[in-house]
């Protein structure tokens, strides 16, 4: 009986993880709505801008920016195509690895993701201070 209820406990500790992973999701995604940006469109500008490790702008690897925005392949090089459309960002071949493409942000990609910033981090700031309960 007691491993039964451990074990709804975490079932439900998980599903609360998933729920308030999505409420963040649509508040952010409706606040960058805004700006003409979705939460996955911002997720890439961050990681090229050096967000959340609070490091400087680089270009990094498609392969690289999917291990840290967790989109498919396929899903992430269509956003980037979106974005490089957008004047966001702009692709290169790697200089080490001619088969591999390099992501970096534009001076308007900069612009967008210093204007945007605020608004994604106070969504996060609201949501996950356990507030938004």
């Amino acid at each position: 009986m007691a491993a039964k209820k451990a074990e709804q406990a975490l079932v439900e500790q998980w599903r609360g993880i998933l729920a308030l992973h999505a409420r963040t999701q649509c508040e952010i995604d409706r606040e960058l709505h805004r700006h003409g940006l979705c939460a996955s469109d911002f997720e890439v500008l961050d990681v090229l801008a050096g967000g959340a490790s609070g490091g400087r702008a680089c270009a990094y690897r498609v392969t690289e920016i999917s291990e840290r925005v967790h989109l498919s392949q396929s899903a992430l090089s269509r956003l980037i195509a979106r974005l490089e459309k957008d004047g966001l960002v702009e692709r290169a071949m790697c200089a080490e690895d001619r088969r591999g493409v390099r992501v970096a942000l534009t001076g308007k990609g900069r612009d967008v993701h210093r204007a945007v910033l605020p608004a994604q981090r106070a969504v996060l700031t609201r949501m996950l201070s356990g507030s938004a309960d």
